[in-house]
């Protein structure tokens, strides 16, 4: 293993002062509504529901603001009104959008091959899902960005910390340690930027993703995973009868992930289970496709399809949309 030069392991302290700095013009803390008129207790109310900068208060319909106990509408549409003034939630112009695409931070998979088709890596303010059947690197891919994340960015790292959501108990910490070697930390430094959480229903799920506010709100995040997304659905609704449910419940997770992803920049990576698809046609020697329907494939900026090849390869299909290339192709790796 090659070692650091002093200078270089300075660098893998997590997160420098100036960089914080920086990244604190992303979001306003909910807390400068008290200058606007609004009461400390109503601001108190909106972080026990895991609310904690203006621009996720503008994420949220008034509808929901008032299902929060202790807020009126009249409350909700004064705040409303509040939280317009300090944050610019309307137009703007191309290239003030091109300046917040700066702040895009790409992080490396650790595969060479695999960056170069992501243009450098995942990236954050958006959701990259990996599918395929077990043992096809979905997890293995999650714990090895546990730790590129907290590379400097000088090192294709995302000098940050990870947030790990584990639905399917696959989360092993002895298995970060040869990863972290291998980059050069300290493997014990690596792991106590991690906070884990192992859900157990989906409601669950979600609850965790409302506990990351006050996290991400306070401490320097730059990864979300999630393995798996679909696992607790298909679990806690069964049959056809249920499925429109589990549907609309499924996509309000998806976009809290995609307002997390936004709001603090940060990227977010789930794994994603498959099943049998029988319209696949003879010629497929193994059809499989994707869990979660459309509602998942439209919530994801980049799907990876996992598939395993001779012994330990394993193979990787990109699946990009739109929002990822210009013209939507179709890219195949060996890792």
């Amino acid at each position: 293993m090659l070692a650091l030069k002093a200078e270089e392991q300075s660098q893998l302290q997590l997160v420098e002062r100036e960089e914080i700095d920086d990244e604190e013009d992303l979001f306003e803390a909910i807390d400068k509504l008290t200058s606007h008129g609004i009461n400390a207790g109503d601001v108190k109310k909106l972080q026990d529901a895991g609310i904690y900068t203006c621009n996720g208060l503008m994420m949220h319909t008034k509808k929901s603001l008032t299902g929060i106990k202790g807020l009126s509408e009249a409350k909700v549409e004064k705040i409303c009104e509040a939280v317009e003034k300090i944050v610019n939630f309307g137009y703007i112009t191309g290239s003030d959008a091109l300046l917040k695409r700066k702040a895009v931070v790409r992080i490396t998979t650790g595969s060479q091959a695999l960056d170069e088709l992501l243009g450098g890596g995942i990236e954050t303010r958006a959701i990259t899902e990996s599918f395929g059947e077990f043992r096809s690197g979905k997890t293995q891919l999650a714990h090895t960005l546990c730790v590129t994340t907290q590379l400097p960015t000088s090192m294709r790292g995302g000098n940050g910390k990870v947030a790990y959501i584990d639905t399917e108990g696959t989360f092993r910490p002895d298995r970060i340690i040869p990863i972290a070697e291998r980059f050069g930390m300290d493997p014990g430094a690596v792991l106590d930027n991690i906070i884990y959480a192992r859900a157990y229903t989906y409601e669950h799920q979600y609850n965790l993703l409302l506990g990351l506010a006050a996290k991400m709100a306070e401490e320097p995040f730059r990864l979300l995973i999630v393995d798996s997304v679909i696992a607790l659905f298909r679990v806690d609704f069964t049959g056809r009868g249920e499925l429109a449910d589990r549907q609309q419940k499924l996509a309000q997770m998806l976009s809290r992930l995609i307002k997390i992803a936004e709001e603090y920049n940060v990227a977010v990576y789930m794994t994603n289970q498959v099943i049998a698809d029988p319209g696949g046609g003879v010629f497929i020697s193994d059809p499989k496709k994707p869990a979660g329907g459309h509602v998942l494939a439209h919530a994801a900026t980049i799907r990876l399809m996992f598939r395993k090849g001779k012994g330990e390869q394993r193979v990787c299909k990109f699946l990009l949309t739109e929002a990822s290339f210009p013209d939507n192709s179709r890219w195949n790796c060996r890792c």
